[in-house]
């Protein structure tokens, strides 16, 4: 059952998250014990605090009207509904037994003794089914159509288990989220008129020199961060038993932390959490308030069982309440992703977040932890969201993403980006794209402005890979046709490959720019440059992991040996780490040598 947004989100928002906090800048929960109290004088005393503290920020810049306005409104929907929503919130942490706190313990943030560590239990981590991209026959199927994706996920949480000493399961592997992960020195456009850049690159592939890896690059257009517009962040935050964990809810708390300083003062926080039910620690203060920020993070535990749904209406409500016109308006979820209680179904979670996208507020995704990781949930909520997955494995990874790339983050520069390449038949035999099955669209969605597709954000760089089998190749997958008409490019064969095409929309703009260019023939060189052999040591590794069934024999000690060739400079150490990655792997693939028996006379 989904509840409804109003009574749902803001009334639990008030009646749960800020009852009983005289001191509004801890932004700390009244305890569930202290709201059974039976002294009804005191009780009303206290429900008339909780009303100040919502209607008077005395620590808080006061925002513009508009936002105060619907903030106000937001506020009085909830005194109007507050003994239903009351209601719904207990029958919701009725219907979920806590996971591992004592009865009394509230299973929303709060402030708490000690954690008591949870019992060790089945790996229950879930990942997306998937089956790697076909060959494609160029005469049969000349046209591939793809929606960009930025999502770097996959790499991350691969790394953690690799670290860890396990190799991961297929399906953890999405390989362009290896090759998205990395930069790959794109050259910038010069006017933010033109949101990207496109580069693209093609030589003979290091598993198979029969065949031809060609390269699409896209790198968006850099904002300073002084030029990124007021932003108007929700946090909502995994506060769930399950998150009791130093990797999880610690790590989080640190995560979002490390983001904080960059906030400014035209910038708009809110922090809601759920558990067993759904809660506001922080209603939208500005940005600039760092020490309120911090307080509220560090006044985060874990408890409870995991209703996200009713965390995420909430969160869309706070987004509403400090929306910001023209400015950045997103959601940052932070979870395993275990959802146990109130709304669970995928499919009724992405059509909530793609509601919500159409009114302006995206959504990004921040996975944590292991044992019950939801990567398939938190990937799939972010596609929908327009936003970005990402997963923290360490403090430094969530600089990375939260300072570091900050502007790539949350402002978008292009939306709706899809590649289609018609392939030249006189020239490609056959062709197979690296990769991105999750994001195929059908040839005609191309040109159909109602398709979602994914996003570029401010100086991002997205990389995919094509394996080509040029005609004439002994390589060739399947056999010609006997009776098939002899197949013969628009261009011929010495001239083009094939014929690149884009689609874009300008933020807030409903029509697409579509741009085209060829793909030269002479584009080819003899042997791959530095980047293209970096990129093809990435998937190499991504389809080893998978099972190897697409590259051949090509090994471990071979991506070892391509990868360390083309680090080149490395300036965040991300590539040399990543040929240690590999050997780490290939070390966990090596059978450990049999221990001899010794047996006594």
């Amino acid at each position: 059952m989904i509840l409804k947004p109003t009574v749902l989100a803001l009334a639990i928002a008030v009646t749960l998250a800020i009852g009983g906090c005289a001191d509004r800048s801890t932004a700390r929960p009244e305890p569930a014990a202290a709201a059974k109290q039976s002294d009804a004088t005191a009780a009303s005393a206290d429900e008339h605090k909780r009303e100040n503290a919502v209607r008077q920020q005395p620590h808080a810049t006061p925002m513009d009207n508009a936002r105060s306005d619907r903030l106000s409104r937001a506020v009085a929907a909830v005194e109007g509904q507050r003994d239903e929503a009351d209601q719904q919130s207990q029958r919701l942490v009725q219907d979920a037994p806590l996971e591992s706190a004592p009865a009394a313990t509230p299973s929303v943030a709060m402030v708490a003794p000690a954690p008591v560590a949870a019992p060790p239990v089945a790996n229950t981590e879930r990942y997306q089914d998937r089956v790697d991209n076909p060959i494609q026959i160029t005469a049969e199927n000349p046209v591939s159509t793809f929606s960009i994706d930025v999502d770097t996920g996959s790499y991350t949480n691969v790394r953690r288990m690799l670290a860890s000493g396990e190799l991961p399961p297929a399906d953890a592997v999405r390989a362009e989220e290896f090759l998205n992960y990395f930069d790959y020195g794109y050259t910038p456009p010069h006017a933010r008129s033109t949101p990207f850049s496109v580069t693209t690159e093609a030589a003979p592939a290091p598993w198979n020199a029969e065949r031809t890896l060609l390269l699409v690059g896209i790198k968006g257009f850099e904002v300073p961060r002084s030029e990124i517009p007021a932003s108007n962040l929700v946090f909502l935050i995994d506060t769930s038993g399950s998150m009791n964990d130093p990797a999880k809810l610690p790590l989080l708390i640190d995560a979002f932390k490390q983001l904080v300083p960059q906030l400014r003062a035209i910038d708009s926080v809110s922090i809601v959490v759920y558990a067993g039910s759904a809660g506001l620690v922080l209603e939208p203060t500005p940005g600039d308030q760092h020490a309120r920020i911090n307080a509220a993070l560090d006044g985060l535990a874990a408890g409870g069982s995991t209703a996200g749904g009713a965390g995420i209406e909430l969160a869309y409500a706070m987004a509403r309440a400090a929306y910001i016109d023209g400015g950045v308006n997103r959601v940052i979820l932070a979870t395993d992703g275990d959802f146990n209680v109130g709304t669970t179904d995928t499919a009724a979670l992405k059509s909530l977040v793609e509601d919500r996208r159409r009114s302006g507020i995206a959504l990004s995704t921040l996975g944590f932890g292991a044992g019950n990781y939801n990567d398939e949930l938190a990937e799939q909520l972010a596609d929908v969201g327009n936003g970005n997955h990402a997963y923290i494995d360490d403090a430094r990874e969530a600089r990375k993403v939260l300072v570091d790339e900050m502007s790539s983050t949350l402002l978008t520069i292009a939306s709706d980006v899809k590649v289609q390449v018609e392939f030249n038949p006189a020239a490609v035999a056959e062709y197979r794209l690296i990769g991105y099955e999750n994001r195929a669209l059908r040839r005609e969605d191309f040109n159909n402005d109602a398709v979602d597709a994914g996003e570029i954000g401010a100086g991002h760089d997205v990389t995919a890979l094509y394996e080509l089998t040029l005609v004439g190749s002994a390589a060739r997958a399947s056999d010609p046709l006997r009776y098939a008409t002899a197949a013969s490019g628009t261009h011929g064969a010495a001239s083009e490959l094939g014929f690149l095409k884009l689609r874009y929309k300008r933020p807030g703009e409903q029509r697409s720019v579509l741009v085209e260019t060829p793909i030269a023939r002479s584009l080819v060189r003899q042997d791959a440059g530095p980047r293209l052999a970096f990129a093809a040591s990435v998937v190499a590794f991504a389809d080893h992991l998978r099972g190897g069934s697409n590259m051949g024999g090509f090994d471990l000690a071979q991506v070892v040996t391509l990868a360390d060739d083309a680090v080149g400079t490395d300036p965040g150490g991300q590539r040399r780490e990543f040929v240690d990655l590999v050997r780490r792997a290939q070390s966990l693939q090596t059978p450990a040598p049999a221990q001899r028996l010794s047996i006594a006379n």
